[in-house]
């Protein structure tokens, strides 16, 4: 296949270039700060001095940005994506943004002559690691049939929405539910230890209970043993909240379940732990309010 430019070398854009490097690929590498690409200069890729090099060198450019401002970015500014992007040059938006996002990235690429896929992911550091990410693509069809021997090594599944947005609203009505489930996940542990119940034997019980699935399964241990090793960071995960609940003001959406994690989500970050794992909101919920 053609060489791949990858642009964000955060933890999951690391992960997913490395294994696409693993499997063969020759991969052209940017990020904001160069140095993050030091590991995969080691694994045989070629390090970009910038977005638009990358378009320039790359006939398919795959981005993995941190959020909407971040995505918005690497496409409009000095020595961005739109500088060298033109007929036959594909880009791959793989970064958690919403819908608007993506449109407007889209509308601007096409413009150009270039050609546009938005393609988020679920599934965090360890999946990403792995390849067993699932990708929810939308766009042009032909681009996603192009890119798929790719999307197979990177992930387990990947699915076309149909129109640039789709894949958007997916990532972030399953993020959404992902946050909610964790804040329900991090009452029930704390309930457990102050009625006097083993936290151990509670993971025990969900994991063979109709409950049971692998969020719980590979959090839980690292809660209980207060480890949040950030594999999908907090303030990430307080975005997508966010994200979500506009998606559902525009579609006139009650999602009081979802509202309340967001502010769970926000007390976190503001007690500084941000930049630890998503699972960290649990520490909310282990402080007992004083009483007045």
């Amino acid at each position: 296949m053609e060489e791949i430019g990858f642009l964000g070398m955060g933890i999951m854009g690391k992960a997913m270039a490395l294994n696409l490097l693993r499997h063969g690929f020759k991969v052209s590498v940017w990020n904001r700060t160069l140095s993050k690409c030091d590991e995969l200069k080691e694994h045989g890729a070629s390090v970009v001095e910038s977005p638009a090099a990358v378009i320039k060198k790359c006939k398919y450019t795959i981005g993995m940005l941190s959020d909407p401002p971040a995505a918005l970015s690497v496409v409009f500014d000095k020595d961005g994506i739109l500088e060298e992007i033109c007929s036959g040059k594909g880009y791959i938006d793989m970064s958690t943004v919403d819908a608007e996002t993506s449109s407007k990235i889209s509308e601007a690429v096409i413009k150009k002559g270039g050609r546009f896929l938005e393609a988020p992911v679920s599934g965090s550091k360890k999946p990403a690691e792995d390849g067993q990410l699932v990708i929810l693509s939308a766009g042009e069809k032909g681009l996603y049939d192009e890119i798929l021997p790719a999307f197979d090594v990177l992930g387990k599944k990947s699915f076309f929405l149909g129109e640039v947005g789709n894949g958007a609203k997916m990532k972030l009505v399953v993020n959404m539910i992902m946050g909610s489930m964790m804040n329900a996940f991090s009452e029930g542990l704390v309930l457990a230890d102050k009625s006097g119940l083993s936290s151990k034997t509670l993971l025990d019980v969900l994991d063979l209970a109709a409950i049971a699935n692998p969020m719980f399964k590979m959090k839980g241990p690292s809660m209980i043993q207060n480890n949040y090793s950030p594999a999908f960071p907090l303030k990430h995960q307080q975005k997508d909240m966010r994200l979500a609940i506009a998606l559902g003001d525009e579609n006139a959406v009650s999602m009081p379940v979802a509202a309340a994690a967001n502010e769970a989500f926000k007390k976190a970050r503001s007690t500084g732990l941000g930049d630890l794992d998503f699972s960290a909101v649990y520490e909310i919920f282990k402080v007992t309010e004083p009483s007045t």
